[in-house]
Parts: C-alpha cells; structure tokens; sequence
C-alpha cells in the first residue's frame, strides 16, 4: 500500500521552526510511516542541520511537482535566492519566503500531490511585512481551500479545546457571537470527532461567555439568549451538547475530563486552560476543511532561535496526528458513503404527517373517482369505452382450497362442453369412412394411412378422458352423489343421439383389425400412470364397458 505523503511548509527560516522540523524526520522510523515532503530550500535545511547537528540526517531533493521517492525525506525547491538568515529576528525577507513556501505546499495538496499538510510556525508581524493578507495560517487556508467556515481546535491526547472566534480583539468578541455562530461551531465539532478522531458519539461541553456564565442572567444576558438556544438545536440534531459551564470551575474542577471536546468562547478562554495543562505536547488542527492540516501550539520561539534547545515533541505529535486524521477520515468516507442521514424526532413527526395527508388524498381521490367508473361501466356495458386510469384495488387473493360448489360446477360444465364440440367433430369421423369405403376396393394403401393419422391424434384426444376421472376421484370420499349423476345424463343423452352413435361403431368395426397398435398405446400410457393412481383403470373399462353394450343393444 502507498504511503501517506505529508506536506510540510518550512515557516519562518529566522525562528525554530526549521530546527524542530529537522529533529522531527531525524528518527529513521518517520519514513517507515509516511513519505515527507518539505517545501522550503534546501541550503536552509542545510544551515540548520549544522546548528542541530545531524550528521546522519540526508535528504532527497526533487523538483516542483517531480513524484516525491518513498523511503526517503524530499525537499521541494521553492526558491533558488541566495537567502540572508538572522536567527531570533523578525525580518520581511524571512516573511517573503516563508509566504512562498506556504503558497506552493497549499497548490501541492489542491493539486493531490500531497495528502495532508504540516504547518511550521510562522511570525505574524513578518508576514505583515511581506503583504500576507491574511492574520494567520487557518485564515489563508479557509480561503485558499474554499472553506469559509472551519474550526479552530486545540489537541493533546484526549483534550479538545475548539473555539468559536479566532484571533479576534476582545472588545469584538460579543458582538461576533451569535447563536447560530455558536451552533455551527458544534456542528463542525461533532462530525470532525467523528470523521478525524474516530469518536462515534462524542459528548462536547460548552463554556459561557461572561464571568461565571452569567449566574443566571445577572452577569449578560449572551448565555440565556445566544448560547443556550444553540445547544438546545444542537441537541435535536442528535449532537450531545452539554452546557453552558462557567470556564474557571471548569478546568479547576477538572470536570473537562468527562467530555471528548470543549467549545471555548473566544481565545484566551480556551487556549490559557490548554496550554497550562499541555504546552509543549499541544496540536493545532483545523476541523471542516476538506483536507487534513496541523501544526504546533508554539510560535517561531525567536529566544531559542539557533540555540538548539527548542524541544520537537509538539511538531512531533503534529506530523503523527495528520497522519491518523487522514487515514479516520478515509476510513470514516468509507463506512458512511451511503449513510441515512440522522434526523431530529421533530422532523421525523412532520414527515410521518406528510405521508398521511398524502394517502388520505389519495384515497379520497379514488372514492371520488369510483362512481365515475361505474357510469362509465353503464354506459358500456360489453367494455368497449376507456378505461379509467384508476383502477379500485383489487381484494386479497383467496388461499386454501376452493369450495366444493365451485368444483362441482366446473364438472358439470365440462361434460356440457364436450357435448357442444362432439357433434362439430363427429361430422368428419362420418366422412371419413364413406371415402374409405368407396376408395377399399381401388386402392388399400390409403387404409393403413389413415389410422396412422388417427393414432398420432388419439393420444392427444385421450387426456381429458384421464384428467376427468381423476378429479372424480377426489370429491368421491366428499360427495357421493355426482357418480350417480354421472350415468343419469349419460342415459338421457343416448337416446337423443342414436344414429352418431350407430355410426362409430361401424366404423370402428371395420378399423378394429386396423387398429391395433393403438390399443397396445393406450394401456402404455395408463401403466406409466399406474403407480401414481391405480382407481381410473377400474373406472375407464366399467364405462366402456356400458357405452359398448348400450350400442349393441
């Protein structure tokens, strides 16, 4: 699997963010985890190797937008200027290249030449200098990724301390914070401590604005009408919002232990508490973006500037944490690519009564619709009119068997059905042999063809015979009755049709000896039905047996 490949900015050349850099990707197992890749200069790095002296620390130098070369740490040219350093000084040169740098790694992570980016501590009055536009790093970001709203958040293992103004005088703050400033803050709060840190349900505390959250109301009124109602929603949003505590008993009480975030106010409120409980470790990460980005909770440090006493774990721990954020938020997309989204119950109840009132209109369109239909089926009654485009529903199919009555009319139907097509058929048969006669004495060839004919019809004219037996069978432990029915319409339909019946069997007479082999077929088909049911051989020959001595009498 490819390696991570993590951009990072070189910052402020005269401060310790390239020492701190240095220190970092010195350990060989950093290349084991990602592929670094720094964008800044490579006589700078030179220089400040000699000051940590790194003996056995080499990189690999690589062109802009050259593939950076796994195993190895790459170092991006941004500038090939002969540049003057003054180590611990505020300068606008220092704050030019810093800017240039800055510029190109933020293009490299647009353009997915890196994945994430590490930030190296810039000096805020350098970059002034150097006409930067912008207060700080997350600003510049925020516009250059076409973020507008983002989060500010402070990391050391599990405290997160996010605020809801940045770098913003404190005369402003109050006037910037509204409620739903204040509710989109813990939005953005929610799902990156989902997406980047892996916290399925986090619980996030919220801090008050005035000195002891306003003793209810006493002290402001920004808790009761701003804050307040923000975490209310948030709340119906499903985002497990707790608050607002006063910031001093907070941290003192050490209650900031049960809860995965903090949403500081403004930020001195957040960041004093942080930093006393975590300076040196503490990361800052920027939540709502759509890439991942960090650095330390320090600044350039001009005092320790090429003492080589500035310690690294905060950069460290910087560079380790793009790494996770990047690889839970690939993992988070992954999981919840095709996720419901989640819904207050306020909004489930009004969706819920949507769908009634649209079935309730619905139904009273079809009652509406149903004398309509029936006019139309008056008017035409043998269906010759439009159908209606709404058709009534149709009642539940039946299940189980069907009644006894139903069957027995579809028995005394059947018989009628034959009788109506038996005399159509019988007219041919008559036919038939008249021309056999006339042709017996000319020519006998024909005499052997005809039966053929005869006997490739006769087992397709022998199924019904089977099938309605069968069925006999079954209703005959039911109902008793209709065997001797059977016979009675038999008998009356006899005398009614005498002469068709005098003429079958002459011409059976003559085409006995003929017809043979039909005769060897027709016990073949009933023996292959044998073992299924045994009853219809006894019952087929019995009614033969009838119509044979019917006829000769």
């Amino acid at each position: 699997m490819e390696k991570i490949k993590i951009g990072i900015s070189i910052g402020d050349i005269n401060g310790i963010g390239p020492e701190v850099l240095l220190k970092t990707l010195g350990d060989s197992r950093i290349t084991e985890l990602c592929t670094p890749v720094i964008f800044g200069s490579a006589k700078i790095l030179a220089y400040h190797k000699n000051i940590v002296k790194l003996r056995s620390f080499q990189f690999h130098t690589i062109e802009e937008g050259e593939q950076p070369e796994e195993g190895q740490i790459n170092v991006v040219n941004c500038w090939s200027d002969n540049v003057r350093i003054n180590l611990g000084n505020i300068s606008e040169e220092a704050g030019k290249y810093a800017y240039i740098a800055l510029e190109k790694a933020v293009q490299a992570l647009k353009d997915g030449y890196v994945d994430a980016l590490v930030t190296a501590p810039i000096n805020k009055e350098a970059m002034q200098l150097a006409n930067f536009p912008h207060t700080g790093h997350t600003e510049y970001l925020a516009e250059q990724l076409g973020s507008k709203e983002n989060l500010m958040m402070l990391v050391h293992e599990n405290l997160r301390v996010g605020l809801v103004t940045n770098h913003l005088p404190i005369r402003q703050v109050a006037d910037a914070i509204n409620s739903q400033t204040v509710l989109r803050k813990l939005q953005l709060m929610h799902h990156s401590l989902r997406a980047d840190f892996g916290l399925d349900r986090p619980k996030i505390a919220v801090l008050g604005l005035n000195p002891h959250a306003s003793d209810g109301g006493n002290i402001g009124k920004e808790e009761q009408e701003v804050i307040l109602p923000a975490i209310e929603k948030a709340k119906k949003e499903g985002i497990m919002a707790i608050g607002p505590y006063p910031a001093d008993g907070f941290f003192g009480s050490q209650n900031y232990k049960n809860f995965d975030a903090i949403l500081a106010m403004y930020h001195d409120q957040g960041l004093v508490a942080f930093k006393a409980l975590s300076f040196g470790q503490g990361v800052n990460f920027t939540a709502g973006m759509p890439f991942v980005r960090t650095s330390p909770d320090h600044g350039t440090a001009f005092n320790l500037a090429g003492k080589n006493v500035a310690e690294a774990d905060s950069f460290r721990r910087a560079l380790y944490l793009a790494i996770d954020a990047y690889r839970n938020r690939a993992n988070y997309e992954d999981m919840h690519a095709n996720e419901m989204p989640i819904i207050s119950l306020e909004q489930y109840e009004k969706e819920e009564e949507q769908e009634r009132r649209k079935y309730r209109k619905q139904r009273q369109q079809e009652r509406k619709d149903a004398p309509k239909q029936e006019e139309t089926n008056e008017e035409d009654p043998k269906g010759k009119g439009k159908r209606s485009s709404k058709r009534p529903p149709r009642g539940p199919k039946r299940k189980g068997p069907r009644p006894t009555d139903a069957v027995e009319n579809k028995e005394a139907e059947a018989p009628k059905n034959e009788q109506k097509q038996e005399p159509q058929k019988q007219e041919p048969k008559a036919e038939a042999p008249k021309n056999e006669q006339k042709q017996e004495p000319k020519k006998q060839e024909p005499k052997a063809e005809a039966p053929k004919n005869e006997q490739k019809q006769e087992p397709k004219k022998q199924e019904p015979k089977a099938e309605a037996p069968k069925n006999e069978q079954k209703q005959e432990p039911k109902k008793q009755e209709p065997k001797a029915e059977a016979p009675k319409n038999e008998q009356k339909q006899e005398p009614q049709k005498q002469e068709p019946k005098a003429e079958a069997p002459k011409n059976e007479q003559k085409q006995e000896p003929k017809k043979q082999e039909p005769k060897a077929e027709a016990p073949k088909n009933e023996q292959k039905q044998e073992p299924k049911k045994q009853e219809p051989k006894a019952e087929a020959p019995q009614s033969e047996l009838k119509q044979e001595e019917l006829n000769k009498d």
